[in-house]
């Protein structure tokens, strides 16, 4: 990842998906059921792509062709069985990456929340799938009708998680800090002690 990407996602990691999402509405938000395991873990990374087809060899692979500072998104929503634990998320985490997220379920889960690295998902089950389909590399996913595509940047905190193209969050950025800013000043104003309502044309 070149240093000009690389500060975009420095700079998207500060910033709320909801700042985000108000100054940009044609970004992403991904299945709102797709939830951190440990709250309160902010990130933004490039994004990697695997499905699992209810086998984990899709995922495994994915997995090694990851980079430090990626996220591995994964669509296992068709699945009743887990397709990432504790030993996956580990080696997510020694490779660096900036998050790893499943529409579908991971198992592990007290282990996993103990790690550093950022993992949602969006449930949990003991059992797991076996690794012997063929993977498909870097495939477009469809996750609940939303597009997620290899090299698109994903941002996460505790409302959601939002996924665009570089050109579209840098596009976002101007308008998202400005949104915070006034936000931030706003609820100042009122926890000091003026209505809301006062500062409504």
């Amino acid at each position: 990842m070149t240093s000009e990407p690389a500060a975009l996602l420095a700079t998207l990691a500060t910033l709320s998906t909801t700042s985000l999402i108000d100054a940009a509405p044609a970004l992403r938000v991904l299945p709102h059921e797709i939830r951190p395991i440990v709250p309160g873990r902010r990130f933004a990374g490039r994004v990697v792509t695997a499905r699992a087809d209810r086998d984990l060899r899709p995922v495994i692979a994915a997995l090694r062709t990851t980079e430090a500072g990626d996220v591995l998104v994964v669509d296992a929503s068709d699945g009743e069985r887990a397709v990432a634990g504790e030993l996956f998320a580990s080696e997510a985490q020694r490779r660096g990456l900036a998050a790893l997220v499943v529409s579908g379920r991971t198992r592990d889960t007290a282990t996993v929340a103990k790690l550093a690295i950022p993992v949602w998902s969006s449930g949990f089950a003991p059992n797991a799938y076996a690794a012997t389909a063929e993977p498909v590399a870097n495939p477009v996913l469809d996750m609940g009708g939303v597009r997620v595509a290899p090299g698109d940047l994903i941002v996460g905190d505790d409302d959601g998680l939002v996924v665009g193209t570089a050109q579209e969050f840098e596009a976002a950025l101007p308008r998202a800090r400005e949104i915070e800013d006034r936000e931030s000043a706003l609820q100042q104003t009122i926890l000091g002690g003026s209505s809301l309502f006062d500062h409504f044309s």
